[in-house]
């Protein structure tokens, strides 16, 4: 075997590929802290065993976008038929369209055998708490909050208003993670590296 390969198979491989706990595991964190980059690294490190929980949606699809596979795209009255029979566990509005995560969609994928990944904000983790779902809960923090600021600035692909607004919910969103008992595990997202191994350390652990 050659060194290289050695290496390969010493990092994010050492793990068996099934965890022992296998509730869904909800990652929140601030807009532009990473969650993405962290869970997608743990989606290709083990291909057959996670899945992203795919969102429904009222609003209109956007080019490259599938249904199905980015979201659910369905009309509001769907929508809110599915509030009311209680089918959410989380959902929320964002101008006039409206999101959420479904329950029948995690029950579906935990069903293959998949532990399902929750990209959620903080005010989806509390309605998932209150919706007494049981899983697993992940805050991704910025080694700090001005390098929270440097990261959204640095995109450059948005207002100084949209930025302001990202950071002024950025605050809330910290201030609440550090509420005691809201979350499971705080990753400080300042190196890579480290932090995804902190994180599937954590999602493996018996």
């Amino acid at each position: 075997m050659t060194g290289s390969t050695t290496h390969e198979f010493s990092g994010a491989h050492k793990h068996q590929q099934q965890p022992t706990d296998r509730r869904p595991l909800v990652i929140s964190g601030p807009s532009g802290v990473g969650k993405g980059t962290l869970y997608n690294r743990l989606f290709a490190a083990h291909p057959d065993t996670f899945t992203l929980s795919v969102s429904h949606t009222t609003r209109a699809p956007r080019a490259g976008e599938e249904h199905g596979t980015h979201y659910f795209f369905v009309p509001m009255a769907e929508f809110e038929e599915l509030i009311a029979k209680d089918g959410f566990v989380e959902h929320a509005k964002f101008g006039s369209n409206r999101y959420g995560t479904s329950k029948k969609t995690i029950e579906e994928q935990t069903a293959k055998g998949r532990v399902v990944v929750l990209d959620i904000e903080m005010e989806g983790v509390k309605q998932i708490k209150a919706s007494g779902i049981n899983a697993r809960y992940v805050f991704i923090k910025p080694p700090s909050f001005e390098a929270l600021e440097q990261r959204l600035r640095g995109r450059g692909t948005e207002t100084e208003e949209a930025v302001g607004k990202r950071l002024a919910q950025a605050k809330v969103e910290l201030e609440y993670a550090d509420t005691p008992g809201v979350h499971d595990i705080q990753i400080v997202n300042d190196d890579l590296d480290k932090a995804y191994k902190e994180l599937e350390d954590y999602v493996y652990k018996s």
